[in-house]
């Protein structure tokens, strides 16, 4: 799973609810160059489709896959511009 991907960083939002994990998300990748993973870990069931939905209506963002560990969330999403 994550070993398929060179993380550049990785934004621990547990314990935060919506909409933080998606503005936090947002603040992180806005910050890193073109073609990084940042890899966000939350413990909100919300942050699923929240952050699928983020990436999908935003440009210059690709979400490449999403992990249920149960307790914990991991989302990976590129910066493709």
């Amino acid at each position: 799973m994550s070993e398929a991907f060179d993380i550049a960083e990785t934004l621990d939002v547990k314990g935060a609810s919506c909409p933080m994990p998606v503005v936090k998300t947002k603040q992180a990748i806005d910050d890193l160059a073109e073609g990084s993973v940042l890899e966000v870990l939350a413990t909100d069931s919300g942050s699923m489709s929240d952050i699928e939905g983020w990436a999908e209506g935003t440009n210059g963002v690709a979400l490449l896959e999403q992990v249920d560990e149960g307790d914990v969330y991991k989302h990976y999403v590129e910066k493709t511009d």
